[in-house]
């Protein structure tokens, strides 16, 4: 616990068990008083491997329910274990796990409700082997998405996260996505509910295991995102009403 805030941390997981006992043994378990783990019908012994390092909650979809769909679960269970502080972070091992104690003071302190790992502030991304057009990717996405959303992020494609639960409460993240635009869609509901987001440098890397998606399905993802910051706008303009903000 942190300031008596309970908090737990989420790994949504999907052929991790290269790089998920590294990930695991960083988590500073000092603060960090659960942790979930939510495979998502991985091809691999995720799961039995997450039993063995001994992670407390292991939750196993029979079927593939997409990285949106993964997210659900994991968020569901942390509101049910009355989690008070609910971290997402990959397990593989591209984000380094030892920020969550920085993530999680600035949730408990009561200075943001949200907090992102950037891996854009400073240097993070192409020291940390981001393919060139990727980054040049997120800048073009994360540029329109400022300017359409009115915000003043680095970045809104990191899977690194922290949240109040209140926040998790009180936005509609079931409505999103099960697909990759998940974590945009759900940063459009927490914009438009007026929780302000906070980031903080977060060094990465790319390497063979870690996690990551092809050219095509990162245009399907461009496409969403661009989609759901025009629906905010719209929404925010009271043009639309659509189910995703309802």
């Amino acid at each position: 616990m942190l300031n008596g805030k309970k908090i737990i941390v989420v790994l949504p997981a999907y052929n991790a068990a290269r790089t998920l006992e590294k990930t695991y043994a960083e988590i500073p378990m000092e603060i960090v008083d659960e942790v979930i783990l939510v495979d998502d019908a991985s091809r691999d012994e995720t799961s039995d491997l997450a039993k063995s390092i001994g992670i407390q909650h292991v939750i196993r979809h029979e079927q593939n329910k997409g990285y949106g769909g993964n997210q659900k679960t994991c968020y569901n269970k942390a509101l049910e274990l009355n989690g008070d502080i609910v971290i997402m972070l990959h397990p593989d091992y591209q984000y380094t796990p030892k920020l969550i104690l920085a993530m999680s003071s600035i949730i408990a302190n009561e200075v943001y409700p949200v907090v992102f790992g950037s891996r854009i502030l400073g240097k993070g991304a192409l020291k940390g082997g981001m393919p060139i057009y990727k980054y040049i990717f997120n800048r073009m996405l994360t540029l329109f998405q400022n300017i359409l959303m009115g915000q003043k992020l680095s970045e809104y494609h990191t899977g690194y996260r922290a949240f109040d639960a209140n926040v998790l409460k009180t936005v509609n993240f079931d409505k999103c996505s099960d697909d990759f635009v998940f974590d945009n869609e759900i940063t459009a509901q927490i914009c438009l509910k007026g929780f302000e987001i906070a980031e903080v440098t977060c060094p990465t890397k790319y390497f063979p295991e870690a996690s990551s998606i092809n050219f095509k399905r990162s245009s399907i993802y461009g496409l969403g995102v661009l989609r759901t910051s025009i629906m905010f706008r719209l929404q925010k303009m009271g043009v639309v009403n659509f189910r995703l903000f309802s």
